[in-house]
């Protein structure tokens, strides 16, 4: 009984589904899933039922290249970590804003991501302390992104940021931001000089 119990708590569950695969409702068991991986994959989500992954805390959707997410997935009472990165929708839902628990976020290469608008939803999660935003072509830091005060690392990754986000320590709680590739001036005297309690990657 005890390894059992063990089984539930570690599992991850890899699929490799195509066309021709079977449907994803006929997985057994989905409350002892902890890890569910359904990237890259063209999958029928609505198809899949979330309510029954009861326990599931980490969801990869990496380059599905969906256009709207499920309603069904903001019912994941136990998520911590979303892998979404790789899509096709513009804007994260309302709804998003249900997934109290989540922890990690990534958005990386979402091109067509309205950032403001979905970092507005973004700022009702109290536990959101991760956030990628990885080659999303973006150029300057909304201010919306001062809302997520809960942060603890940020990572703007292959962007084309030209300028420091200077209110960015106005995020009280981060630890690390992330900045390499991007176009920062990196030789700038007042930017070395500045104090900003949290350390930065070039």
């Amino acid at each position: 009984m005890k390894n059992l119990l063990l089984q539930c708590l570690i599992i991850t569950l890899l699929f490799n589904i195509n066309s021709n695969a079977q449907n994803t409702t006929s997985l057994a068991n989905p409350e002892t899933i902890i890890r569910l991986d359904l990237s890259n994959n063209k999958i029928d989500l609505e198809k899949v039922d979330f309510s029954k992954f009861v326990n599931l805390e980490y969801l990869s959707l990496k380059d599905d290249h969906l256009k709207e997410l499920p309603k069904a997935l903001f019912l994941l009472k136990k998520l911590k970590t979303l892998d979404l990165s790789g899509n096709d929708f513009k804007v994260l839902p309302k709804d998003f804003s249900k997934l109290k628990t989540l922890e990690k976020l990534y958005l990386n290469d979402e091109k067509n991501l309205d950032l403001p608008q979905s970092l507005d939803i973004l700022a009702k999660l109290p536990n959101l302390k991760s956030l990628y935003l990885d080659n999303d072509r973006i150029n300057y830091m909304p201010s919306e992104m001062l809302k997520l005060q809960n942060l603890e690392y940020l990572s703007l990754r292959q962007n084309e940021l030209k300028e420091f986000p200077k209110n960015i320590n106005s995020l009280s709680h981060l630890k690390h931001l992330y900045l390499n590739e991007n176009s920062l001036p990196l030789d700038n005297v007042e930017l070395k000089n500045i104090n900003f309690g949290f350390e930065i990657d070039f």
